[in-house]
């Protein structure tokens, strides 16, 4: 099992996982965040959420100087001053959003730059404010599917003739670079170590699945989405189900793989 007392890792999704689905609270796992902190742990955002929408998070809960991974990891920022996209020759946003144009007479979505401020915010819960946060994208596009379930295959084939690939997420589909992801991102992050630390990995979705086989350990928090998360690693004591959905099952995860503190 990890221990707090060894070079440790923490890597996590947001929503639904150390936020609350609905309410985007994370009061549950607040004291773990602090015992992480007191011990020196970092702890990696993981999330679909974009650098604009994640660098002021990570501020109010408390993880500053900490690298994440944004746009379900078709970004990494190391740092304030770096910035990388996964695969680093990806498409920028706007011409990623020019070649989804081309695809539009054959097929019926919407991207978040069609929409404005307010629809993204009546779609999601967010505020305008968050809302234009999470239109401020740099390497992936998120879609809202108006077409028939079975022309997604047809989709996804037409997006690969793009070096383009389409993931799910806890509400949307995300049009992302093909190689790209959460566990090539993390791969990626981890490589800039000289001593790769353990790992945990914490998340609940289908997007998250190769962060999580990509961890020493995988907690699989109880989540909303009709998809399974559909791990292929096969070190089954290594992986831990909550009972609990969003922050915590986030603290049933950490309970169960590390020392409760006293």
């Amino acid at each position: 099992m990890p221990s707090l007392q060894q070079p440790l890792l923490v890597i996590t999704d947001l929503d639904g996982s150390l936020l609350d689905h609905h309410t985007y609270r994370w009061d549950a796992a607040a004291e773990w965040l602090a015992e992480l902190q007191r011990h020196q742990v970092p702890v990696v955002l993981c999330s679909s959420k974009t650098a604009a929408e994640i660098a002021p998070l990570q501020k109010r809960l408390g993880l500053t100087d900490t690298p994440f991974i944004a746009e379900n990891g078709a970004v990494v920022q190391m740092s304030a001053q770096r910035r990388e996209r996964i695969p680093p020759e990806s498409l920028a946003y706007e011409a990623l959003c020019r070649t989804l144009g081309t695809l539009q007479p054959g097929f019926r979505f919407q991207g978040f730059s069609r929409f404005t401020d307010a629809e993204v915010a009546a779609m999601t819960g967010l505020t305008e404010s968050d809302s234009a946060l999470a239109r401020q994208r740099e390497a992936s596009e998120v879609i809202v599917w108006r077409d028939d379930e079975e022309k997604l295959e047809a989709f996804r084939a037409a997006l690969a003739q793009h070096q383009l690939q389409l993931t799910q997420g806890g509400r949307f589909w995300h049009v992302m670079p093909a190689g790209s992801g959460k566990g090539e991102a993390l791969r990626w992050l981890l490589s800039q170590y000289d001593s790769a630390p353990a790992t945990i990995g914490l998340g609940d979705g289908p997007n998250d699945a190769p962060m999580l086989d990509a961890v020493d350990y995988a907690v699989v928090i109880k989540g909303y989405s009709k998809t399974p998360v559909a791990l292929t690693r096969q070190d089954k004591q290594r992986i831990y189900h909550t009972a609990h959905y969003g922050p915590e099952g986030w603290k049933e995860g950490l309970d169960y793989f590390l020392t409760q503190p006293d």
